[in-house]
């Protein structure tokens, strides 16, 4: 049987409590995703990004989480951090578990494509130049 965690935060993350709802003895492979925010984008130096998400966001990540999990079969979690991230902060952990490494990879890979092509959160990013634009509208 499969199990879920869905949740946007204000906060940072707990990787353990991401990594808590999907482990099981009868998993073999967890595997823990951290979309982590980075110095550059395109060439260009990055000073911080700022993640906002619509006031529903929380219930498409759900549907998501869901969505793969029933796919699956698998147990599976997510919690993306909004606000303002500085470099080297976790702005998404993703966690899947299964009795074998690939199809953990697999389902991992298919719910953060799925969260980023889903899920209303939309990142501003703050160059170093002093510029900012956001991502992806």
């Amino acid at each position: 049987m499969s199990t879920t965690l869905a949740a946007i935060t204000d906060q940072p993350i707990d990787e353990g409590a991401v990594r808590a709802a999907v482990e099981a003895d009868a998993s073999g492979a967890i595997v823990l995703f951290c979309g982590v925010v980075r110095d550059h984008d395109g060439g260009r130096g990055v000073h911080s990004l700022d993640y906002r998400a619509h006031p529903e966001a929380e219930r498409f990540l759900a549907e998501c989480v869901e969505r793969v999990a029933s796919e699956t079969g698998l147990a599976i979690a997510a919690v993306h951090r909004v606000g303002e991230l500085k470099i080297g902060d976790v702005a998404l952990y993703a966690a899947t578990a299964a009795a074998h490494r690939a199809e953990a990879f697999d389902a991992c890979e298919r719910l953060v494509e799925e969260i980023k092509r889903t899920v209303p959160i939309w990142k501003r990013q703050h160059f170093a130049d002093g510029v900012s634009e956001w991502v992806g509208l």
